[in-house]
């Protein structure tokens, strides 16, 4: 075995979260390793939906761009379509925009439209590769892909870690912070004694085994079974079985979803029977993978952090798979928590601030799950009669029931609400406003508010809305003071109080009309991680106060003066 090696902090697996939580960390300057026990193939789909708000963390790290145009091809339909089998009757379709025409729209949108990002369908497995790839190109990240870390300890002052390859020495690594983001079988939550906890009871309707999920190419389905406009995600619904086929390339290869369980150890003439019975005919299915897979987990961590180790991502909560909210929850957490393992590295944390993670971000958790829960069991709770199949009135009447059932469940799959909408209201680093309510929290509505505690609510800033112009895009990696308006009090108390506390702090003074509309407030206190920590027309009487406040040094009542 080599001498100890030192990194600040040590993130154990490699997927979305972690290296997300990685880079947030090097945008900060510190340093991180990343474990992965697999090597680094990425060809295995996983879903692909990546939220408004994952689309601005991407943004916030300068990405956005690149992994957008991973995925289906721009003009690809975004639609959800719905079959009694692949090749048969249509029975509803939500037409929902592709990639090229979102973002038209958001080139066109107005001042205070709030999704700069625009939701992107991409599978995890082609953003996986990309942040993999840029992530070796950052000086703060080293990768140990390939690396299973066996041994995990803590004590006050440090965390204690053994990686080990299939072949080679082991690695004893120390490092001043853990982060277990080794997805739902998670070693670091086992090794730290933290097991899930289930939210609610089992849903009735749902499976209670695992189900198939499968990569596939299938080169004449656009062509020979499916002949009318193209779709992101096709449905086979009917008495028999439920599948569904979510289009990968645009071209040949899909991600395939059955309620009829495969295990992959029958190999691939089971599965490629299903398809053709989903498919209502025969049609060439070439089997890239295939995996068992379980839909219907809704689970919470008892707890989040433990001493010097921290969950995050699938460790930390597990849901059921509609609405895709598993992995924005999860990037939400490598942001939260990103910026308050950087302000205790660099010192000007305070010894609250760490704390704050599990009190935020769990109860965030336990809302998420709750949403996947009465989203999944709406679309299994849909009645599939056998004479959904059948020629005939009572045919065609069944097909119009269940066609309008199964597009108002993919009409709400969008949760606008649930993505934009978590709120940290109660948070210890979070300076209470007497004179404002929260809105009320919808699943399927954002409305925006500089209530502190929620997301700061967006703005473009000039016409041309491209990289420069959203107001995100000036907000600074630390805290940042919006000053709004020509009348807005001077920032010198707050700035002098962060400087003497080490605390970054970015001052942005903006004199536009519906700015000082959408916040209603002259000044505003964004946290880096771009929600609100504070309002006021003026300034706190102790600014000194408020800054031990928002970086965790202490708690005080509302500071929000009129």
């Amino acid at each position: 075995m080599k001498g100890v090696l030192r990194a600040p902090v040590a993130i154990v697996g490699g997927g979305t979260v972690g290296l997300m939580l990685a880079l947030f960390l090097d945008r900060h300057g510190i340093k991180t390793v990343v474990f992965h026990a697999k090597e680094p193939a990425h060809n295995e789909p996983r879903g692909d939906a990546h939220s408004p708000r994952t689309m601005e963390h991407y943004r916030r790290l300068g990405i956005s761009a690149p992994i957008r145009q991973l995925g289906l091809p721009a003009e690809h339909p975004a639609d959800i379509a719905y079959f009694t089998r692949f090749g048969q009757r249509e029975l509803s379709r939500l037409p929902l925009a592709c990639r090229a025409l979102r973002m038209r729209r958001t080139a066109a949108a107005s001042a205070t439209d709030q999704t700069p990002e625009p939701v992107l369908h991409a599978d995890q497995m082609y953003v996986e590769r990309f942040l993999y790839e840029h992530a070796l190109t950052r000086p703060n990240i080293t990768v140990r892909y390939g690396w299973q870390v066996t041994g995990l300890e803590q004590n006050a002052q440090r965390v204690k870690l053994l990686a080990q390859r299939a072949e080679g020495p082991a690695e004893q690594w120390t490092a001043r912070y853990a982060v277990g983001c080794d997805g739902q079988h998670s070693h670091v939550r086992r090794a730290v004694g933290v097991h899930h906890e289930r939210s609610g009871p089992p849903c009735r309707q749902m499976p209670r085994r695992s189900v198939t999920a499968a990569h596939l190419r299938l080169p004449t389905f656009h062509h020979d079974v499916v002949r009318g406009r193209r779709a992101w995600n096709y449905w086979s619904v009917n008495s028999e079985l439920t599948a569904s086929l979510t289009a990968l390339d645009g071209k040949d290869e899909f991600f395939l979803l059955a309620d009829t369980p495969t295990p992959p150890a029958a190999g691939p003439a089971p599965l490629v029977d299903l398809v053709r019975r989903a498919a209502g005919g025969p049609l060439p299915v070439e089997v890239l993978g295939c995996r068992p897979w379980t839909p219907d987990a809704s689970l919470v961590a008892q707890r989040f952090t433990i001493g010097r180790v921290l969950l995050a991502g699938s460790a930390a909560h597990l849901f059921a798979s509609s609405g895709g909210f598993g992995l924005p929850t999860g990037v939400d957490d490598a942001a939260n928590l990103g910026w308050k393992l950087a302000a205790v590295l660099h010192g000007w944390g305070g010894p609250g601030l760490l704390a704050t993670y599990e009190a935020e971000r769990r109860p965030v958790a336990w809302r998420n799950a709750a949403a996947a829960r009465e989203l999944s069991g709406g679309l299994h709770t849909t009645e599939l009669p056998a004479v959904l199949e059948a020629d005939g009135p009572q045919g065609d009447e069944a097909r119009i029931r269940a066609g309008e059932l199964l597009r108002s469940h993919a009409q709400r799959t969008h949760a606008l609400g649930v993505h934009l909408g978590a709120r940290y209201d109660g948070s210890r680093i979070v300076a209470g406003d007497r004179e404002g309510e929260p809105p009320c929290d919808s699943w399927g509505t954002y409305v925006p508010s500089s209530v502190p505690g929620g997301r700061a609510p967006h703005l473009w800033l000039d016409e041309w809305h491209g990289q420069g112009s959203s107001l995100f895009d000036r907000f600074g990696s630390g805290f940042t003071l919006l000053r709004l308006g020509n009348g807005a009090p001077s920032s010198k108390p707050l700035e002098a109080a962060a400087q003497a506390y080490g605390m970054p702090l970015t001052v942005l003074d903006l004199d536009v009309p519906c700015a000082r509309e959408l916040y209603g407030r002259d000044l505003v206190l964004i946290r880096p991680d771009q929600h609100v920590a504070w309002r006021g027309n003026q300034l706190p009487t102790d600014p000194d106060g408020l800054v031990a406040q928002v970086r965790g040094a202490g708690r005080s009542g509302p500071r929000g003066r009129r």
